[in-house]
Formats: C-alpha cells, structure tokens, sequence
C-alpha cells in the first residue's frame, strides 16, 4: 500500500533533518542557482533526489501490492484438471501475432508455457518487438500437452532447412498430446515430417505446398486431423487457441476466454480470404509474393527429397 501523505512528510522531515533546520521550508525548492549561496543549492538538489526516491519506492510498495493481490485474485479462476504444458517454438523473424494470439488464450487458461529457442537470444519478429525464449531443446520438458509452430515465411523457410528446428519437433511430437500450428509453421511441421497423411492448413500463399511434404492440403480456417490442428493465416491463431482450449478444458473454459478477450470479430471489410477477391486480383496479390513463394517452394522441394516422398 502507498503511505499516506502524512507518513510521507514524517518521513522526509526525518531525513531533511540534517540539511534543513525545519521540514516547514518547501521540500520542493526552486533549483535556480542561488547567487547568495552555491551551498544552498547543493542541499535543496539533494533534498529533492532524496523526496524523489521516497516516492519512488512507495510506487514500487504500491505496484508489487497490486501485482500480488491479482496473481492472488487469478487463483481463484483457475480453471480445473491437471496442469497444462505447451511448448511454443520461437524463431527469428516469426510473425508475432501467431504467437501472442493462442498464447493470450493459453495463458488465461492457466498453461504453463515454455518459449522454446535454440539459444537463449531474443528473437526478431515483424513488428521489431524482439521476443526472449524461457528455455531451449535442452530445458524444455519432453512430455507435452501441446507443441506450437508460429508462423513467419522468411524465417519459416529457415526453420524449414534447420536440422536443430526439425530434431526438437521430432523429439517432442510422439509425447505430445497435440501438435499444432498457425499460419505457415505447418510447412514446419511438415518438413519435419509430421503432417504426413494428415490434413492441414497454412497461409493461403503457400497452402499448395503441403502436399509436397505428405500432409493434405485444406483451405479451412482451422483444421484438426486426429491430434494435428492447424490454423491459417495470422488472425486464424485466436480461432484455433479457442478451438484448442475446448478440448484441453472444455467448451465452457474456452467461451469463458472468448468473451474475457472480447473475441467477437466484425471486419469493416469482405476482404480477407482468396474465395473473396476477384480473380485478376488474387493474380496481383499472388504475383507481388512471387520471389518470398519460390523460396518457399525450394524449402518444400528439398524437405520432400529428404523426406523421401
């Protein structure tokens, strides 16, 4: 709790007290050089670093105060069953919204969540707002409820070709409960060999790929093939993060997040799906991603040989 303005006083009197002769003088002085006394300049610039801190370690009592009780207020929400283990793979150049946006959900759900990278450097993403990994391969749990791919083209196609990337997520999937992704971490998934025979989606640019890798191409939104669920393009993560918390806790649990993030989408405008855009200009969309495509395409292409498919 912050102290209340009378304890603040007592306590600065206290320590004005050796530079003052009296707390009634103004605590907040002037700080104009004083002509008559350089002296005096020096005690009223240190009576005023010293109120300075005073208010500032009252902010911080006042802070932790209300972080503590809402951690404490959270645990009583906490929905039921045994605890929740999500790996969610993090990599340069992600896109960061793939990943905030199930991440928000699991987190209201009370998951226990590890940011894996391959060391432990931030991450770029698309907006410029790096992201820190919690743990690595080497310290993230074997057994998982759920192991997430983001997506991100340029450093999916990295990840695409990164044996480290794609010997963490071979590792992990046969313990895993769900193995997941939005976006085009499927062709990550994919490449790594673990969308063969099922169906997926991806971004509507490269969607088309997946077959080149085993999995069965799907233009829906979220798609769940057994215990494989994918989503598509970027705002597709918050529908497939509702999706998911439905079958690890409950419709119940996964409305009750709906309506905390108040998830009831209204676009002002019918264009965010191939099926709604005029062919000449699907055409132009689809030219202008020509080059960041091709590179997507030899990813696949050399997935596929190694993959032996």
């Amino acid at each position: 709790m912050m102290k209340s303005n009378s304890s603040l006083k007592s306590g600065s009197c206290a320590v004005f007290a050796q530079i003052k002769p009296s707390c009634k003088e103004t605590i907040m002085p002037n700080l104009l050089p004083d002509a008559s006394s350089s002296s005096g300049l020096k005690r009223r610039a240190l009576a005023t670093l010293i109120m300075a801190s005073i208010v500032s370690e009252s902010a911080k009592a006042a802070t932790g105060g209300s972080e503590k009780e809402h951690l404490e207020h959270m645990q009583g929400m906490k929905f039921s069953g045994p605890p929740i283990k999500i790996a969610m793979l993090v990599y340069p150049n992600m896109v960061l919204q793939d990943l905030i946006g199930p991440q928000t959900i699991f987190k209201i759900l009370g998951a226990e969540i590890y940011l894996v990278g391959m060391t432990m450097t931030p991450v770029s993403t698309d907006v410029g707002i790096p992201v820190p990994p919690t743990d690595t391969p080497a310290t993230c749990p074997q057994a998982l409820d759920v192991l997430f791919v983001p997506g991100g083209l340029m450093g999916t196609i990295a990840c695409m070709n990164d044996p480290d990337v794609l010997a963490f997520l071979r590792s992990r999937a046969p313990h895993s409960r769900f193995i997941t992704s939005v976006c085009t971490g499927s062709l990550i998934l994919a490449a790594a060999g673990l969308l063969e025979g099922y169906k997926a989606t991806s971004h509507w640019g490269v969607v088309n790929l997946l077959p080149l890798m085993g999995a069965i191409e799907s233009h829906e939104r979220v798609v769940q093939d057994r215990n494989r669920i994918t989503g598509g393009g970027v705002t597709a993560g918050l529908d497939f993060g509702l999706t998911l918390a439905a079958q690890l806790r409950g419709q119940a649990a996964a409305e009750h997040i709906q309506l905390i993030i108040q998830y009831a989408p209204q676009p002002p405008f019918h264009h965010g799906d191939p099926s709604e855009i005029p062919e000449t200009q699907m055409a132009l969309e689809r030219s202008r991603r020509a080059w960041m495509d091709g590179k997507a395409l030899q990813a696949a292409q050399t997935a596929s040989k190694r993959l032996k498919l």
